[in-house]
């Protein structure tokens, strides 16, 4: 399997949002995360980085001002 969970910053803790992510998709201000069984997740966040192999995505709240 390819697919990998998601994690959000919060600090010092990464809090996983999402388990098994199959598509990230750019939606208006933030993303569309779906896992492989089609639950979808809208977040204002961005990317900050990804380790495919490790099957992790670390994802950043995008702070509105």
């Amino acid at each position: 399997m390819c697919e990998s969970n998601a994690y959000l910053k919060n600090g010092e803790n990464d809090i996983m949002l999402m388990e098994s992510v199959d598509t990230i998709e750019p939606y208006e201000d933030g993303l569309k995360l779906m896992d492989i069984f089609g639950k979808q997740l809208f977040i204002k966040a961005k990317i900050k980085d990804m380790t495919l192999l490790n099957h992790r995505i670390n994802l950043e709240e995008i702070c509105n001002t």
